[in-house]
């Protein structure tokens, strides 16, 4: 098996991002950005600003998005919906990993 790496990202959680590299480092082009954030899947820190910035944790979910979207050639309504159930299934997992942790006996 033959791993290679082709790109490598320092994420720290308080770097903000512009739309453009947000673009440029998760392989979506801006107007599915825009799409994704018209559909709540991604919001700037400021929506009122000048130029709108992003958390850099949403560079995780936009590579996640280009992956689904090439895999399953899905629209960008489609990948709204992917992404609200990742993050669904994430939030359960927690919980229940919360649960277990109290409850030995449950798993």
């Amino acid at each position: 098996m033959r791993i290679e790496l082709s790109e490598v990202v320092w994420l720290d959680e308080q770097r903000e991002l512009t739309l453009a590299e947000l673009a440029e480092l998760s392989g979506l082009s801006e107007a599915e950005l825009h799409e994704l954030e018209d559909c709540g899947a991604i919001a700037p820190i400021d929506p009122d600003a000048g130029t709108k910035t992003f958390s850099a944790h949403y560079l995780v979910l936009a590579r996640t998005a280009c992956r689904l979207r090439d895999d399953f050639e899905l629209d960008t309504q489609g990948l709204a919906v992917a992404l609200a159930l990742l993050d669904r299934v994430r939030a359960l997992e927690a919980e229940l990993r919360d649960l277990r942790a109290r409850r030995p006996d449950l798993g």
